[in-house]
Protein backbone atom coordinates (compact mmCIF):
# COMPACT_ATOMS: atom_id res chain seq x y z
CA UNK A 1 0.00 0.00 0.00
CA UNK A 2 2.84 2.40 0.83
CA UNK A 3 4.53 1.72 -2.51
CA UNK A 4 1.25 2.45 -4.29
CA UNK A 5 0.89 5.75 -2.45
CA UNK A 6 4.44 6.74 -3.35
CA UNK A 7 3.80 5.93 -7.00
CA UNK A 8 0.56 7.92 -6.96
CA UNK A 9 2.31 10.87 -5.31
CA UNK A 10 5.10 10.83 -7.91
CA UNK A 11 2.53 10.54 -10.70
CA UNK A 12 0.18 13.28 -9.51
CA UNK A 13 2.44 15.93 -7.94
CA UNK A 14 4.62 17.13 -10.75
CA UNK A 15 4.43 20.44 -12.63
CA UNK A 16 4.99 18.57 -15.91
CA UNK A 17 2.81 15.67 -16.97
CA UNK A 18 4.82 12.55 -17.63
CA UNK A 19 3.35 9.23 -18.74
CA UNK A 20 2.55 6.68 -16.09
CA UNK A 21 4.90 4.09 -17.61
CA UNK A 22 7.76 6.61 -17.52
CA UNK A 23 7.04 7.47 -13.89
CA UNK A 24 6.90 3.78 -12.98
CA UNK A 25 10.24 3.22 -14.69
CA UNK A 26 11.69 6.21 -12.85
CA UNK A 27 10.43 4.76 -9.57
CA UNK A 28 12.13 1.44 -10.36
CA UNK A 29 15.34 3.26 -11.27
CA UNK A 30 15.28 5.12 -7.95
CA UNK A 31 14.67 1.89 -6.04
CA UNK A 32 17.59 0.15 -7.74
CA UNK A 33 19.78 3.21 -7.22
CA UNK A 34 19.03 3.23 -3.48
CA UNK A 35 19.60 -0.52 -3.18
CA UNK A 36 22.93 -0.36 -5.03
CA UNK A 37 24.03 2.60 -2.91
CA UNK A 38 23.34 0.55 0.20
CA UNK A 39 25.23 -2.46 -1.13
CA UNK A 40 28.28 -0.68 -2.59
CA UNK A 41 28.39 2.40 -0.33
CA UNK A 42 28.82 4.62 -3.38
CA UNK A 43 26.57 6.10 -6.02
CA UNK A 44 25.93 3.59 -8.82
CA UNK A 45 26.63 4.56 -12.41
CA UNK A 46 23.91 4.80 -15.03
CA UNK A 47 25.33 1.68 -16.68
CA UNK A 48 25.08 -0.29 -13.43
CA UNK A 49 21.46 0.72 -12.98
CA UNK A 50 20.66 -0.13 -16.61
CA UNK A 51 22.32 -3.53 -16.28
CA UNK A 52 20.43 -4.27 -13.09
CA UNK A 53 17.08 -3.42 -14.71
CA UNK A 54 18.03 -4.97 -18.07
CA UNK A 55 17.20 -1.80 -19.99
CA UNK A 56 19.18 0.57 -22.21
CA UNK A 57 21.29 3.31 -20.64
CA UNK A 58 19.24 5.96 -22.47
CA UNK A 59 16.03 4.72 -20.85
CA UNK A 60 17.54 5.21 -17.38
CA UNK A 61 18.63 8.75 -18.21
CA UNK A 62 15.24 9.59 -19.73
CA UNK A 63 13.40 8.19 -16.72
CA UNK A 64 15.51 10.21 -14.29
CA UNK A 65 15.10 13.37 -16.37
CA UNK A 66 11.33 12.86 -16.52
CA UNK A 67 10.90 13.14 -12.74
CA UNK A 68 13.17 16.12 -12.21
CA UNK A 69 11.47 19.37 -11.31
CA UNK A 70 11.80 22.11 -13.92
CA UNK A 71 14.09 25.02 -13.07
CA UNK A 72 13.33 28.62 -13.89
CA UNK A 73 15.82 30.32 -16.19
CA UNK A 74 15.76 33.23 -13.75
CA UNK A 75 16.60 31.10 -10.71
CA UNK A 76 19.90 32.19 -9.13
CA UNK A 77 22.57 29.50 -9.06
CA UNK A 78 25.28 31.65 -7.46
CA UNK A 79 25.32 34.92 -5.56
CA UNK A 80 28.47 36.96 -5.07
CA UNK A 81 28.04 40.23 -3.20
CA UNK A 82 24.63 41.04 -4.62
CA UNK A 83 25.34 39.97 -8.19
CA UNK A 84 23.24 36.93 -8.98
CA UNK A 85 24.21 34.46 -11.66
CA UNK A 86 21.08 32.84 -13.04
CA UNK A 87 20.56 29.65 -14.99
CA UNK A 88 19.98 31.83 -18.07
CA UNK A 89 23.51 33.21 -17.72
CA UNK A 90 24.92 29.68 -17.79
CA UNK A 91 22.92 28.44 -20.77
CA UNK A 92 24.22 29.58 -24.12
CA UNK A 93 22.57 29.22 -27.50
CA UNK A 94 25.16 29.73 -30.18
CA UNK A 95 22.77 28.75 -32.97
CA UNK A 96 19.95 31.25 -32.35
CA UNK A 97 21.85 34.46 -31.68
CA UNK A 98 20.73 37.93 -32.71
CA UNK A 99 23.48 37.92 -35.31
CA UNK A 100 22.29 34.69 -36.90
CA UNK A 101 18.71 36.00 -37.05
CA UNK A 102 19.89 39.15 -38.79
CA UNK A 103 22.00 37.14 -41.23
CA UNK A 104 19.03 34.87 -42.00
CA UNK A 105 16.76 37.86 -42.63
CA UNK A 106 19.38 39.46 -44.89
CA UNK A 107 19.84 36.18 -46.80
CA UNK A 108 16.07 35.81 -47.27
CA UNK A 109 15.85 39.37 -48.60
CA UNK A 110 18.80 38.80 -50.95
CA UNK A 111 17.22 35.60 -52.30
CA UNK A 112 13.88 37.39 -52.72
CA UNK A 113 15.56 39.81 -55.15
CA UNK A 114 16.48 36.99 -57.54
CA UNK A 115 14.36 36.09 -60.52
CA UNK A 116 12.05 33.09 -60.28
CA UNK A 117 14.26 31.19 -62.70
CA UNK A 118 17.38 31.82 -60.58
CA UNK A 119 15.54 30.81 -57.40
CA UNK A 120 14.35 27.62 -59.08
CA UNK A 121 17.86 26.70 -60.27
CA UNK A 122 19.39 27.38 -56.83
CA UNK A 123 16.65 25.36 -55.15
CA UNK A 124 17.28 22.40 -57.45
CA UNK A 125 21.04 22.64 -56.96
CA UNK A 126 21.32 23.29 -53.23
CA UNK A 127 18.06 22.07 -51.67
CA UNK A 128 17.46 19.06 -53.88
CA UNK A 129 21.18 18.35 -54.38
CA UNK A 130 20.97 17.91 -58.13
CA UNK A 131 23.94 18.27 -60.48
CA UNK A 132 24.13 21.00 -63.07
CA UNK A 133 23.42 18.42 -65.77
CA UNK A 134 20.26 17.23 -63.97
CA UNK A 135 19.09 20.82 -63.50
CA UNK A 136 19.80 21.57 -67.16
CA UNK A 137 17.67 18.62 -68.24
CA UNK A 138 14.80 19.61 -65.96
CA UNK A 139 14.81 23.32 -66.84
CA UNK A 140 15.49 22.76 -70.55
CA UNK A 141 18.74 24.69 -70.92
CA UNK A 142 22.40 23.71 -71.30
CA UNK A 143 24.71 22.87 -68.40
CA UNK A 144 26.83 25.92 -69.27
CA UNK A 145 23.77 28.15 -68.93
CA UNK A 146 22.94 26.57 -65.55
CA UNK A 147 26.51 27.21 -64.43
CA UNK A 148 26.36 30.84 -65.59
CA UNK A 149 22.94 31.49 -64.00
CA UNK A 150 24.02 29.82 -60.76
CA UNK A 151 27.24 31.88 -60.63
CA UNK A 152 25.36 35.13 -61.34
CA UNK A 153 22.68 34.35 -58.73
CA UNK A 154 25.25 33.61 -56.05
CA UNK A 155 27.09 36.82 -57.00
CA UNK A 156 23.85 38.79 -56.65
CA UNK A 157 23.20 37.27 -53.23
CA UNK A 158 26.73 38.15 -52.07
CA UNK A 159 26.34 41.70 -53.41
CA UNK A 160 23.00 42.15 -51.61
CA UNK A 161 24.36 40.84 -48.32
Amino acid sequence: MIIGEIRRYLRDNSPIRVSRSMRDLAYKVLQVKERLMGEKQKEPTIDEIAKELDIRREEVVTALDAIMDPVSLHEPVYTDGGDDICVMDQVGDTKNTDESWIEQIALNEAIARLTDREKHILALRFYDGKTQMEVAGEVGISQAQVSRLEKNAIGQIKKNL
